[in-house]
């Protein structure tokens, strides 16, 4: 195994850490679909933050299309409160309308420059290893930096904010009673969730955004008891996602998103699995 193929398990790795850690929150919250709609969301402030600098990677990007992605999210829940539709139509009416503003956009301004609808679908962290930047002389992969980034920053808001968390997701009227501040935390939420989808999005990209947010965290859920317990291992899963995905994908010559994805749905099954055997034996005589 290269270097290079290391650093991509890695990024892949510390990518599954953010997104089980938040998606873990969102399944238990029944907001599963909120990341995969987000991560189409952002495409239009990506694509306006690339015209305005001709960077897609860098941190004014992340930070330009995370903005906008924050402001997609109050605009759904906006929408939701006035009680005129439900929760899922209002997924439905305004993320794929901004995912295709986003495509018409890449289409159109950006088609065959350092942005492609393939890119933007599909992600390449398969060439994360070749965009670097200097650190303190070494060259070193921006993608590492800014996932890297992303999985402490999600570490530490879990941490820091965990006893709100908690308790605004099994009970947020209790969380909201308690001064625990239940609706901004709900905030908070969705704010670390749009910054991790956009840069779930550069490395994965559109589609399999909701593979690394909710499959894991499902599979955990399958096995571990407590909340703890849970986004530990949808982490581990993550992580072993990664791995096997990465080495299957260079042994079948295929996508390695799309295989860690499908290796994701795999051991999700595998736990399934294992779940309705020990159910069966536990009441079998």
């Amino acid at each position: 195994m290269t270097p290079d193929d290391v650093m991509i398990i890695v990024i892949a790795g510390l990518l599954s850490t953010a997104c089980a850690l938040l998606g873990g929150f969102l399944l238990l919250r029944r907001q599963a679909l909120l990341p995969d709609a987000v991560s189409h969301a952002v495409l239009p402030g990506i694509v306006l933050i690339f015209l305005l600098t001709g960077e897609r990677g860098s941190p004014v990007t992340v930070l330009g299309a995370t903005a906008f992605g924050v402001l997609c999210v109050a605009g759904f829940e906006w929408l939701r409160h006035t009680d005129l539709v439900g929760s899922d139509a209002a997924l439905a009416l305004v993320f794929p309308a901004l995912f295709s503003l986003g495509i018409l956009g890449i289409s159109r301004y950006a088609s065959g420059a350092h942005i492609d609808l393939d890119s933007a679908i599909y992600g390449d962290i398969t060439f994360a290893p070749l965009r670097t930047v200097d650190l303190a002389g070494t060259p070193v992969p921006s993608s590492l930096l800014v996932t890297g980034a992303a999985a402490v920053a999600t570490v530490l808001f879990v941490v820091l904010l965990w006893r709100p968390l908690q308790a605004s997701t099994f009970d947020p009227d209790f969380a909201e009673l308690g001064g625990l501040r239940g609706r901004a935390v709900q905030r908070m939420l969705l704010v670390a969730v749009a910054g991790v989808a956009v840069v779930a999005f550069d490395s994965v990209g559109a589609i399999l955004v909701i593979t690394f947010f909710v499959v894991p965290a499902a599979t955990a859920r399958l096995l571990a008891r407590g909340l703890g317990g849970m986004l530990l291992l949808a982490v581990a899963v993550g992580w072993i996602a990664s791995a096997v995905g990465h080495r299957a994908a260079l042994v079948f010559d295929s996508s390695i998103p799309g295989t860690i994805g499908l290796t994701t749905g795999l051991l999700f099954l595998l736990a399934l699995a294992t779940t309705r055997v020990s159910h069966l034996l536990s009441r079998s005589p």
